[in-house]
C-alpha cells in the first residue's frame, strides 16, 4: 500500500479517494484536513470524472475522525481550536459544494469526524460490519453547528440528540433504519455495490445530476424557496438547452441507452 495519507484511484468515470492511514485507523491529521478540499476541487473540475467516492484503507475503518494525538498541540485554546474547526469545515463544505455527487463507501467504523465526513457526502453505502458514532461528549468536545445540522437533516432531532449525548455507536442496520445510510451490503460486496451505484449516476446526464444535488441541498439548508437565486431557479429550464436533453429524448425514442457527454 502506498504510504501517502490520501490516495486517488480511477474506475471508469469514478474517482476514489482513500484515507490511507491504516495503522492509525484512518484518522485524519491536521495536514490531511488541509489537503482534502484541494483533492475534491481538482476532481470536481476534471471533466473525465462524474462521481467521487470516499473510503478508508483496509476493512476495519472508514475513518476514525480527527487524530486525537494532535489535540494537545493543535487545539490548545480558543484560537487554535477555531483554526482547526475552520480547516475541518472547509473539507466538509468542499464535499457539499462539489457539483458532482460524492458517495461515502463506509468499510468498518466511521467515528467522530469520520462520521461527520460520511454525513457530508451525498450518499452513503455501508458494509454490514460498519458502525457510526460521534463520541464527542466523551472527549469534552462540541461539534460545529454545521456538522450538527447535517446530522439532524439526515436522522432527525431525537436520534441526533441520542447519538451526541450518549456517544454510542449505531450498527449499519440501525444507521439504515434511521436514514443515516442509503444501503447496507455484505462486506465482500461493498466495493462493487458502490461502483455500481456510481456507474448508474455516471451514465445519466451530468447537468441533471448536478442540478438534483444543488436543488435538494438547497431544500435541506433553507426551506424558504423564496431565497433561491435566479440561476438556480432556472435550472429546470436550462436543461432544455443542453445536448444531453436532446440525446436523452432521441435515445428514449430509439430504444437505446443514452450517450451523455455533459454538453
Amino acid at each position: 500500500m502506498n504510504d501517502r495519507p490520501l490516495l486517488i484511484d480511477r474506475e471508469d468515470q469514478t474517482a476514489i479517494v482513500t484515507i490511507n492511514r491504516h495503522a492509525q485507523r484512518n484518522s485524519l491529521s491536521f495536514e490531511m484536513w488541509e489537503a482534502f478540499p484541494g483533492y475534491i476541487k481538482e476532481l470536481d473540475s476534471d471533466p473525465s470524472v462524474r462521481v467521487i467516492v470516499l473510503t478508508g484503507a483496509g476493512d476495519k475503518a472508514f475513518a476514525s475522525g480527527a487524530d486525537i494525538s494532535e489535540f494537545t498541540s493543535k487545539r490548545t485554546g480558543r484560537d487554535a481550536a477555531a483554526l482547526y474547526h475552520r480547516v475541518v469545515e472547509e473539507t466538509m463544505s468542499s464535499i457539499e459544494k462539489a457539483g458532482k455527487p460524492v458517495i461515502a463507501m463506509v468499510n468498518g467504523f466511521a467515528l467522530g469526524g469520520g462520521c461527520e465526513l460520511a454525513i457530508a457526502c451525498d450518499l452513503r453505502i455501508a458494509s454490514e460490519s460498519a458502525s457510526f458514532g460521534i463520541p464527542s461528549a466523551r472527549l469534552g468536545v462540541v461539534i460545529s453547528f454545521s456538522d450538527t445540522k447535517r446530522l439532524v437533516d439526515l436522522v432527525g432531532a431525537a436520534v441526533a440528540k441520542e447519538m451526541l449525548m450518549t456517544g454510542r455507536r449505531l450498527s449499519a442496520r440501525e444507521a439504515l433504519a434511521v436514514g443515516l445510510v442509503n444501503q447496507v451490503v455484505p462486506d465482500e460486496s461493498l466495493r462493487q455495490a458502490t461502483l455500481n451505484m456510481a456507474a448508474k449516476i455516471a451514465a445519466n446526464a451530468p447537468f441533471s445530476v448536478a442540478s438534483a444535488k444543488a436543488m435538494v441541498d438547497h431544500c435541506c439548508h433553507d426551506a424558504d424557496l423564496s431565497s433561491v437565486g435566479s440561476a438556480e431557479a432556472d435550472r429546470p429550464l436550462r436543461c432544455y438547452e443542453t445536448e444531453d436533453f436532446r440525446e436523452g429524448v432521441h435515445a428514449f425514442l430509439e430504444k437505446r441507452p443514452p450517450r451523455f457527454t455533459g454538453q
